[in-house]
């Protein structure tokens, strides 16, 4: 069963949540952060990327930088822009983007959990990351974005949602980029039993988004148990944020590629190769975006054309079957020479929201051909966690994003 628990949630003063909300701190750049900081400076993007404090000269991973967080956290305490809730609560966060919703539960997750498996992973993490996040959660001795967790839906978990979601809201904004955001508080005894309850039925829950966030939190709580042997496994380093889903509201964007060259080959040779597993249809200038599983949009030479793999290209094997792999597995790799897409620079990733205009906009400035696909589903998602796998890099592109800033935990 997953362990989920409720927590004393430190967060934003009702007047200043629409500011302090702010996407996840690898979405942006140094420079666009900065920019972010510069425009808004109740923007929790100020903590999450605390160089931007600093001039450029100053290394993101200085010292400084992350005790420069830490120092911020207490003052936005301080001066009034967050508060603590004085008693454990579960939160239900609602993002609604384009007419449709998505609810979950902000809770702690248990480190045990990850380390057993009941929580489940999808996705290989880099060290470099992780280490930056553990050193921004050990300076803060704070947890400030939530793991993005899914769940297959629960009739008990839902209809608890509903009732409390009748109710008036905590927070109620729409961020500058047209997602609304509402937040209620569950705090009475008998609903809080409810929720634990509830998950008690749910066998696993997965990673949806945030893995390195998810594996910093775990490491950081291992690493308080070595320096605290006498723990007793209530202390709060032993869980982690985490905001939970049911999978039937999630939606999955395509997360799409760029390729730098042709391996030497000419566009010509380039597509012959390619019909040897793929039939291959012209569609035209107007940009091409793949209806069904198995089909392709590629972009070269300013023409989109559609590509279908045959039948001999499918497999029962979950991840082999995915479109991710199909495309990597016999284009990418034996035609293009990127054997490991992860590290090779001559591959890039465009996550789905920004839309096929970009595709063909680094195709003129320093790409060679486009590849747009058909989303991984969350079934799909959820069946390499249950057997074990892992996706290839940048398979999934989930919106709305979560905020940060709404929901902290304090490892206090």
């Amino acid at each position: 069963m997953a362990i989920v628990k409720p927590f004393k949630c430190v967060r934003p003063d009702e007047q200043y949540a629409h500011l302090v909300a702010a996407l996840p701190y690898d979405v942006y750049n140094r420079r666009e952060a900065c920019q972010i900081t510069a425009a808004n400076p109740k923007s929790f993007l100020n903590i999450d990327r605390p160089e931007t404090q600093f001039s450029e000269d100053v290394d993101i991973y200085d010292d400084r930088v992350y005790e420069k967080a830490g120092e911020m956290l207490k003052s936005w305490m301080a001066d009034g822009t967050f508060q603590e809730d004085g008693r454990e609560a579960y939160y239900i966060y609602e993002l609604i983007m384009d007419g449709r919703s998505q609810t979950g539960i902000a809770a702690c997750s248990s480190i045990d959990d990850y380390v057993a498996g009941v929580i489940k992973k999808h996705e290989n993490t880099r060290e470099e990351k992780e280490v930056d996040r553990i050193r921004h959660v050990d300076t803060t001795n704070a947890q400030t974005g939530p793991i993005f967790l899914a769940y297959r839906s629960n009739e008990a978990v839902n209809e608890i949602v509903k009732v409390k979601t009748s109710e008036a809201p905590l927070y109620d904004f729409v961020s500058d980029d047209g997602i609304s955001h509402k937040v209620w508080r569950i705090d009475g005894a008998d609903m809080i039993q409810a929720v634990e309850e509830a998950f008690q039925s749910i066998p696993a829950t997965y990673i949806a988004d945030g893995h390195h966030r998810a594996a910093s939190a775990v490491k950081v709580g291992l690493k308080r148990r070595e320096k605290n042997p006498g723990y007793t496994g209530e202390e709060p380093f032993n869980y982690f944020l985490s905001v939970l889903f049911p999978d039937d509201q999630l939606m999955i964007l395509p997360y799409n590629r760029v390729v730098k060259d042709l391996n030497g080959l000419s566009p010509e040779e380039f597509l012959g190769k390619i019909e040897e597993s793929f039939e291959v249809s012209k569609v035209g200038e107007e940009a091409y975006s793949p209806e069904e599983k198995g089909s392709f949009g590629m972009y070269i030479g300013g023409i989109w054309y559609c590509l279908k793999a045959r039948d001999f290209l499918y497999s029962e094997d979950p991840v082999k079957s995915l479109d991710v792999s199909i495309l990597q597995d016999h284009i990418l790799g034996p035609i293009l020479g990127i054997q490991d897409p992860r590290t090779d620079k001559r591959v890039d990733f465009i996550g789905g929201i920004r839309g096929l205009g970009e595709l063909e906009k680094r195709c003129k400035e320093d790409m060679e051909a486009a590849f747009s696909m058909y989303p991984t589903s969350i079934e799909e998602l959820l069946n390499v966690a249950d057997a074990g796998l892992l996706m290839p890099p940048k398979s999934t592109w989930f919106e709305p994003k979560l905020r940060s800033g709404l929901f902290i935990h304090l490892l206090k």
